[in-house]
């Protein structure tokens, strides 16, 4: 008689999986908003729009991951915030088009499913969708074995938001003589943890311990730092149309995100003396003798997000973002020229051996 096989001698628990379902429900629920119950279990997640109300919105839609800030989680038993990361990343692009976040979806694959380890992240997938106020509707569960190494998971997110027809942020507004604003990051974000994780095998960091330019935190935990999420400080701003731009600060750095939401004809002008360089964006950089000009590319160098104001608003959207949470300072501005971005800084800003520039135009 032949051997009667089963999913689960094949590698795959379906028992694991309904269980991880229940289990992540309640904090399904917990990221309710109006227009979505966060019900789970469906084929599908339904929104309505109209119960958020917008009147004639236009979707607009991100995905991302987490790169390999993954690796760091698994190798360190680090989960708890990679599903603020990843739901950070997306939301925060679609802030910057003016959207508010409505519902998020997440992809979790792995090997073999470990439900306490899935738990923790999604866990942090719900707690960003608070932070961004939007409703985790639903998402995936892959059991792969053979994809993946033992302990190795990935993700990936998917996020909707709507923005009124006659509000969306298209960088139109832009002008000669905006002011630039940056938002303070939490730390490294999402982006440059290939370069990071280099570093740390290179030089034989303790990530364990604690961080030399910290004593109060240990190294891991510095690195692993959540991105923030600037939506619900940024969205009253959008709303008064105070904003003319704003751009996400993730792979590329500043030199290359700007210019990505202005117009023809303009440039930005960023002085790297206008805010103290992070301890831990001086580590990095000290660590890998890196120059300046690949600081400004690789690394957000302590600015999360950069909004572009009208000079005449820049005091009063500074006063609002401050009182919402936000650590702002004035970084630059917008002047004709090829469309690009130019960051600058003196003698030792940056540890720079003299005064330095670096552009890139699009």
């Amino acid at each position: 008689m032949s051997q009667s096989y089963t999913y689960e001698q094949a590698g795959v628990s379906i028992a694991a999986g309904n269980a991880l379902v229940r289990a992540i429900a309640p904090l399904a629920k917990s990221t309710r908003r109006p227009g979505a119950d966060a019900a789970l279990g469906g084929f599908g997640g339904v929104f309505d729009p109209k119960a958020a109300g917008f009147k004639d919105p236009l979707l607009v839609a991100a995905n991302d991951g987490v790169g390999t800030k993954l690796k760091l989680a698994i190798e360190h038993d680090a989960h708890d915030g990679v599903g603020i990361d990843l739901v950070a990343m997306c939301a925060n692009d679609l802030i910057v088009q003016g959207a508010e976040p409505l519902l998020f979806l997440d992809y979790y694959a792995s090997g073999k499913l470990d439900n306490a380890v899935a738990e923790r992240v999604i866990a942090g997938i719900a707690e960003g969708c608070r932070q961004a106020g939007c409703a985790l509707i639903g998402g995936e569960t892959a059991e792969m074995p053979g994809m993946y190494a033992d302990g190795d998971y990935d993700l990936a997110g998917f996020c909707v938001g709507a923005v009124e027809r006659d509000e969306l942020l298209t960088g139109d507004r832009v002008a000669d003589g905006d002011v630039l604003l940056g938002l303070a990051s939490s730390g490294v974000h999402s982006n440059g943890f290939s370069l990071v994780r280099r570093l740390a095998a290179d030089k034989g960091w303790k990530l364990d311990r604690p961080a030399t330019f910290d004593h109060e935190i240990r190294m891991i935990d510095a690195l692993m730092a959540p991105t923030r999420i600037y939506v619900k400080p940024l969205l009253p701003e959008l709303r008064a149309g105070r904003i003319h731009g704003l751009a996400h600060i993730t792979g590329g750095g500043l030199l290359e995100n700007i210019p990505r939401v202005l117009p023809e004809g303009l440039h930005a002008h960023v002085d790297a003396d206008a805010w103290p360089q992070p301890r831990l964006m001086a580590f990095l950089q000290a660590q890998g003798a890196i120059e300046p000009e690949e600081m400004a590319r690789t690394f957000n160098c302590g600015i999360g997000m950069a909004v572009i104001v009208a000079a005449s608003d820049a005091d009063t959207v500074t006063a609002n973002l401050t009182a919402a949470g936000e650590t702002v300072v004035r970084i630059g501005d917008v002047r004709t020229g090829q469309r690009g971005c130019t960051v600058s800084g003196s003698t030792e800003t940056w540890s720079a051996r003299g005064a330095w520039s670096a552009t890139h135009t699009d």
